[in-house]
């Protein structure tokens, strides 16, 4: 993976059709998509339960960018290897899952992915100031983990914030949470430059008719 500033657009296939995984992946990527966002939930550390590493597995050979494992889970360590083996990209825990995230993201990198770290709505900036050389990506959750289709809650402050602490660093702030034509604009004026969007990308399409999903992502790169 090479770094760079531009706007990246990562649909979560927590939207896509949980039967078609595969085909899912590869019409999104078709249709526009820069990286493909996994939701990996616990229904311990939030309040549902979706994939583990043998779906990563199954899916990763349908996705020709960056598969971005979000894990919502805790505890996250003993199950970094096997993401990492599954062929994720990025890994990305939350601060909030588990005492010591410096050594999350050690574990991370160690096994080979980029590491990434998340923040909850409630959980300030400063909580990662002091990982900023142990990071790849930032995520800024914009509703409370869990399930799909939530409001967006405004983080911009916290992403300026964050901004201001990578300065020159090859970091991303990625925004996982109600983004749509109209919040778009707002997080990446602030500073974002991965928008993760669920069902704003997959409404109205489907495998069979994936034009909607290109008209849904133009529709947000457009608003920026």
């Amino acid at each position: 993976m090479s770094f760079d500033r531009s706007i990246k657009i990562a649909p979560s296939i927590l939207a896509a059709d949980f039967a078609n995984f595969g085909a899912e992946c590869a019409a999104i990527e078709a249709q526009g998509a820069d990286w493909v966002h996994v939701d990996v939930m616990d229904g311990h550390f939030v309040p549902n339960i979706t994939f583990g590493p043998a779906m990563c597995a199954a899916i990763r050979p349908h996705i020709k960018t960056v598969m971005d494992v979000h894990l919502m889970i805790a505890p996250v360590d003993p199950y970094i290897d096997a993401f990492a083996e599954a062929g994720a990209d990025i890994i990305t825990a939350h601060v909030e899952a588990g005492p010591h995230i410096h050594r999350t993201l050690q574990a991370i990198r160690g096994a080979g992915a980029k590491a990434g770290v998340a923040l909850n709505p409630g959980t300030p900036a400063a909580a990662v100031e002091d990982l900023m050389d142990m990071v790849d990506l930032i995520c800024v959750m914009t509703v409370n983990p869990g399930f799909g289709g939530q409001k967006f809650i405004d983080m911009t402050a916290k992403i300026r914030a964050l901004r201001a602490m990578i300065g020159d660093r090859p970091i991303h702030i990625e925004i996982d949470g109600g983004v749509d034509p109209t919040t778009a604009p707002l997080v990446a004026a602030a500073g974002a430059d991965v928008l993760v969007a669920g069902s704003a990308v997959f409404r109205g399409g489907s495998v069979s008719d994936p034009a909607p999903y290109g008209a849904n992502m133009r529709a947000i790169r457009d608003a920026i």
